[in-house]
């Protein structure tokens, strides 16, 4: 019975212990990802809110104020979720993410001009979407006592 052998000298990755896929890129690239990744989100999330507000009128002054401050304050947020949600067991990190989700869809689509409780109620389903796919990926990514598994 004849047998293949090995193509190259490199050990397959259950055998080296290594499993996770090699990082292509640079320390600086991830530090500056972390800073330009808010900052861009903010940027679109702030538009989007703008152009929800003013309704297809013209762009004024206070609408670009509006915009700005709602891409700031989505920023310091997303940061804030982002360097305390990995802290936090599962359960609140799951929900830290749903809240934040939610709450932000619920704030876009009540600048559209339905009612409070219409964006509360899609605020909320659509952060108890975002709890439920989170949670089952880091329920499925951690042992029992909460600890990832790399």
């Amino acid at each position: 019975m004849a047998h293949a052998a090995p193509a190259s000298g490199v050990r397959p990755p259950e055998l080296t212990g290594r499993t996770r896929a090699p990082d292509l890129f640079s320390e600086r690239t991830h530090r500056i990802a972390a800073y330009a990744t808010p900052v861009v989100l903010g940027l679109v999330y702030g538009y989007w809110a703008a152009a929800n507000r003013r309704d297809g009128g013209p762009i004024t002054g206070w609408n670009l104020l509006f915009g700005f401050v709602t891409a700031a304050v989505f920023a310091v947020l997303w940061v804030v979720v982002r360097d305390l949600a990995p802290r936090m067991r599962r359960e609140l990190h799951a929900l830290s993410w749903g809240a934040f989700s939610g709450v932000a869809f619920g704030f876009l689509y009540s600048q559209t001009g339905y009612s409070i409780l219409r964006s509360c109620a899609f605020g909320a389903v659509i952060g108890a979407g975002v709890f439920f796919f989170v949670f089952y990926r880091y329920y499925t990514r951690e042992d029992a006592e909460g600890h990832r598994i790399h």
